[in-house]
């Protein structure tokens, strides 16, 4: 089954196999099998063509994917151009909501990078 050019895993349980979708995830997978008459644990290569049509149809009416992706990185662009304290954080490549940077934080700053005193050790001849 592939929706929106992405393949939906077939050996998975629909529930979990919709979610290899951008902006999918499991509260949004059970409204959309909800809204198609669904069982959450059907795997995706026993749904019926209707079943899939009516899933795929649903699933067109909510930004996910490219225009998901665009959405974020425009609001993103927004708050870096007003030059607000978010923005700045951004572009700065640092925590914008307030947690703490001493220690942690790595995800966004990378590998530590150990820095030294300045001086050369001088070597005992």
């Amino acid at each position: 089954m592939r929706i929106l050019g992405i393949t939906i895993p077939d050996e998975k349980r629909i529930e979990i196999g919709l979610t290899a979708l951008f902006g999918v995830g499991r509260p949004r997978a059970h409204t959309i099998l909800d809204k198609a008459g669904v069982d959450y644990g059907k795997k995706s290569k026993d749904l019926t063509p209707e079943e899939e049509n009516t899933i795929r149809s649903i699933v067109e009416g909510f930004k996910i994917e490219a225009d998901l992706k665009r959405e974020v990185s425009s609001n993103i662009k927004r708050l870096k151009d007003i030059k607000s304290y978010r923005g700045t954080r951004h572009t700065k490549r640092l925590p914008a909501r307030g947690q703490r940077t001493k220690t942690n934080a790595r995800t966004l700053k990378g590998v530590k990078k150990t820095m030294g005193s300045g001086r050369k050790k001088e070597s005992k001849t």
